[in-house]
């Protein structure tokens, strides 16, 4: 057993004649590290991405609902009649009626 941890501490392992097989591992070994690295990268972009959408999408629904109130706000009927007012326009106080069109068959 020690001359097994001896071995493979100095390196003996890789200059043997059946190191080839040794050398094939190892360069298997290190591709499937470089493929997780990778992988890793990838995803820690795509949390990053999700991230800086999710704010976005924050950012829009407070300004649409800043928008919406405004709206609101500018729909109401007495803005609309003190808009108007400077043009001579009142409301009518008489009140709509409905017009009826009778169906001919």
């Amino acid at each position: 057993m020690k001359k097994g941890i001896l071995d493979i501490l100095k390196g003996g392992f890789l200059v043997n004649e059946d190191s080839v097989k040794n050398w094939r591992f190892i360069l298997f070994i290190s591709l499937l590290a470089v493929i997780m690295i990778s992988s890793a990268h990838r995803a820690d972009k795509k949390v990053h991405e999700l991230a800086r959408i999710n704010n976005e999408v924050l950012e829009l629904r407070s300004e649409f609902v800043d928008v919406r109130t405004k709206v609101q706000q500018v729909k109401l009927e007495s803005n609309v009649t003190h808009q108007v007012a400077s043009s001579g326009l009142k409301p009518s106080l008489i009140p709509p009626k409905k017009i009826r069109v009778a169906n001919k068959k």
